[in-house]
């Protein structure tokens, strides 16, 4: 099989034709023995570079913070913010020898350069897609799905093959979910003023992260003119209203946020994610959706000092919103990848610069957030419940599998669908198709608000359960030939209830909304 999509982009989304658009530490809950000042590397001459971020990871207290935030200062750093319910200090850094200097300092457990960019390098959004911006909806698939839609129909529902395929449509007959519900979009931004999406967005659960430090400023959460609409769409299929308007969500009665966490140039830095998760946890947020991989690594690999730092502060982020009660979501991937195997060629890594040839071990280093402990990991099916040729599998990494859209040669819709991708909104008051598992993790977080609605006093790890424990069986669908070509494709492993396709199964958004 041509696999198209070889080359993975930072979100995790596949527009028109499929084309691409698109990690462990843990805190202490006891304080390690406080530093004294002299804990701090000794002074020396700091040579000057091109200024990187990096997050410095601590076990302690107070003091322990104090101590290392001297040394930082002594080795040529700034601390831009620190997160110190986490212990994760994000700092910039002219000093070519910063990281290895304060790796010494006394109460450091890790650090790293969080790019290998300098800070100022951007350019104007990459769309790294393969043929091209998103697939538009046409006039004439508007007036076809204005006729085929029934009285308690959004106009453009009769097109979201995607609905049924999960018996969303059969929820909202009992419930649309909660407004005491949030769901919190880490992403490129969200367009709020969307006439779909204003009726539904929290504003005051909502940030730009870009820098590592939340900026409030009213529309900060916006995505920019000329920047990616990735985190529109997925808002849309999570919670755009059922209001007579456009497209209806997975679940259109909760509250959505936009946590903006992508620079200009359409790069995830670990320091933004960091802030996205922390935002999350501290205002009330109930799930997260991750569709995106943390650049500059396709896979941060666990044995090297700068790549082990970034994993271990988005993991202590993770595990800290989910103490807070937060579920957080996130997309598999896009490279057809096997994550469960013995090794994997990665050879976009870092992109930010210039990508190496590099063979990893997957179980060393790891897809984040998606491959994090405690992260419901999605893969993507198309039209007709089958894997999507493009997504991520594997027995024991996959949580659960949901719409992402496929081919429509692959994967035809039912009519009166015509698109195998998936329809949702867009900036400026549009609607377009995606499809990728970046489409498939918000369907997933739409059937967690609707568990969340209705189970309110659950836990994230009773959220989980539930939703594992009501997805639809799906066994494995072997072989796999999904172009028909003779050629088999991916191999799934497992049984009937777990395995490496779709993990627990489709997630069930009726049975989610069942007491």
């Amino acid at each position: 099989m041509a696999h198209l999509g070889s080359r993975r982009g930072r979100v995790l989304a596949l527009p028109v034709g499929l084309a691409l658009t698109a990690s462990l530490g843990f805190l202490p809950s006891g304080a390690a023995s406080a530093a004294e000042a002299s804990g701090a590397p000794k002074a020396a001459a700091v040579t000057e570079g091109p200024q990187l971020s990096y997050v410095v990871n601590i076990a302690g207290g107070d003091r322990t913070a104090r101590s290392v935030k001297k040394a930082i200062a002594a080795a040529g750093g700034e601390v831009l913010v620190s997160y110190d319910r986490i212990g994760v200090i994000v700092v910039h850094s002219k000093n070519p020898d910063f990281a290895p200097v304060i790796r010494k300092a006394r109460g450091v457990v890790s650090a790293g350069a969080t790019r290998t960019a300098p800070l100022s390098a951007q350019s104007a959004f990459a769309d790294d897609s393969v043929g091209g911006a998103a697939q538009a909806l046409t006039p004439a698939e508007v007036k076809a799905a204005a006729a085929a839609a029934s009285d308690d129909q959004d106009p453009l529902e009769p097109l979201q093959w995607d609905l049924p395929a999960i018996k969303a449509d059969k929820a909202h007959q009992k419930t649309l979910g909660s407004k005491r519900v949030t769901v919190g979009i880490i992403d490129t931004g969200v367009d709020d003023t969307h006439p779909d999406l204003a009726p539904n967005f929290n504003a005051a659960a909502s940030a730009n992260c870009v820098s590592g430090k939340a900026d409030t400023t009213p529309g900060s959460w916006r995505p920019k003119p000329g920047e990616s609409d990735h985190g529109t769409h997925v808002a849309g299929t999570i919670g755009a209203a059922k209001n007579g308007v456009g497209v209806t969500g997975v679940a259109p009665g909760v509250k959505l946020a936009g946590i903006k966490v992508s620079t200009p140039d359409g790069f995830f830095y670990t320091e933004a994610v960091v802030c996205g998760f922390m935002w999350a946890a501290e205002h009330g947020v109930d799930v997260t959706n991750n569709s995106y991989y943390t650049d500059p690594w396709m896979f941060a690999c666990k044995d090297d000092a700068d790549q082990k730092a970034l994993i271990e502060a988005v993991t202590r982020a993770t595990r800290y919103a989910e103490r807070k009660g937060t579920v957080n979501v996130a997309a598999a991937g896009n490279s057809a990848f096997d994550l469960a195997a013995d090794s994997i060629v990665d050879d976009s890594s870092p992109n930010d610069t210039t990508p190496g040839h590099r063979v990893i071990d997957p179980k060393k280093c790891l897809d984040y957030p998606a491959m994090l402990p405690g992260v419901v990991t999605v893969s993507a099916t198309g039209a007709k419940d089958l894997k999507a040729s493009y997504s991520n599998y594997g027995l024991g990494v996959i949580d659960v599998a949901a719409p992402g859209g496929d081919r429509t040669a692959y994967q035809p819709p039912q009519a009166p669908a015509t698109n195998g991708l998936i329809l949702s909104t867009t900036v400026n008051g549009g609607y377009n198709y995606k499809a990728g598992t970046s489409m498939a993790s918000p369907h997933v977080a739409g059937v967690l608000a609707l568990l969340k609605s209705t189970h309110p006093k659950a836990s994230p790890a009773a959220l989980k359960a539930m939703l594992y424990a009501q997805a639809d069986d799906r066994a494995c669908t072997n072989p796999y030939d999904i172009d028909g070509n003779g050629t088999v494709d991916a191999v799934c492993e497992g049984g009937k209830h777990k395995n490496g396709f779709y993990g627990a199964g489709i997630v069930d958004a009726l049975d989610a909304v069942r007491r």
